[in-house]
């Protein structure tokens, strides 16, 4: 394929990298989906969410790091978010209503830390400060103490 039929369909180098960035993103989602995550403990289901995210992303490191350098805008990110914040919030609100997870702080608030930490978690095995398993076990652990959910 040569450039000029990318750019045939791809009027921009980041145009061309947020649509790479949400198929990725449509990848992602499609495994968190096949986690079962209304099956099970809500903090099990949320681990599997976690490591359905994660195999994703691991498999295109270099790419994602590439298209993490582009800037975005808010309302571009909370879309691209959107499928994946969804999961999250439905994951934590049955882990609230069970009582697996602390009711006190706002769900919206912990699904941004999810999001928060889990980009941190990245930046961390991205950076090669921490192997990927650090930063997924570092994740989990941090997830579980700001939920309140037993490990």
């Amino acid at each position: 394929m040569t450039r000029q039929t990318v750019y045939a369909h791809f009027p921009s180098r980041g145009e061309l990298l947020a649509a790479v960035l949400d198929r990725i993103t449509e990848e992602a989602v499609a495994e968190m989906d096949a986690a079962d995550l209304d099956d099970g403990p809500a903090a099990d289901a949320l681990m599997r969410l976690l490591e359905a995210a994660r195999g994703t992303f691991e498999r295109y490191p270099a790419l994602l790091r590439k298209i993490n350098s582009v800037p975005t805008g808010a309302d571009d990110d909370a879309r691209r978010h959107s499928p994946v914040t969804e999961r999250l919030e439905r994951v934590i609100r049955r882990g609230k209503a069970a009582g697996e997870f602390d009711d006190r702080l706002p769900t919206g608030w912990l699904v941004a830390v999810v999001v928060g930490l889990g980009h941190a978690a990245g930046a961390e095995a991205g950076s090669g400060r921490m192997s990927g398993e650090e930063a997924a076990d570092a994740l989990r652990t941090s997830l579980l103490r700001v939920l309140g959910a037993t490990p």
